[in-house]
């Protein structure tokens, strides 16, 4: 039986903090039931005390680690490699137009199981 696969994400015009990785992690907790396998490169907004104590309070959220400086491991990396091909030689006028593109293009690869199945195979992830 084929795993259904997900893309969730969140864009932000500022840097990125453990706060807001861990407001995004309940975010995703309300939104899907069950289970949750959350992939992280070693960024440090990843591992802040307050991810680590969310990660320990709720036992149905796990989350692995790629080793440091790894992208070949990560299917993010696959994502981000769709998303340059499908904005490639595009301009936007402005933030907001470049943000609607890129919201029309993650929309776009997050509703194909296709694509989102070549962003995993793509990388050297390991099977589980």
């Amino acid at each position: 039986m084929r795993k259904h696969l997900s893309l969730y994400f969140k864009l932000s015009r500022e840097n990125i903090r453990t706060d807001d990785v861990a407001g995004f992690l309940r975010e995703l907790l309300r939104a899907i039931p069950g289970h949750i396998i959350v992939v992280w490169d070693n960024s440090n907004t990843h591992r802040g005390k307050v991810v680590r104590e969310l990660e320990r309070k709720r036992a149905r959220l796990h989350m692995e680690y790629l080793p440091a400086y790894a992208p070949e491991l990560n299917p993010d990396e696959g994502v981000w490699s769709q998303l340059k091909g499908q904005l490639a030689n595009g301009r936007s006028d402005d933030i907001d137009e470049l943000e609607d593109h890129l919201l029309l293009a993650l929309g776009d690869i997050s509703t194909s199981q296709p694509k989102l199945r070549a962003c995993v195979h793509g990388s050297q992830l390991p099977l589980f």
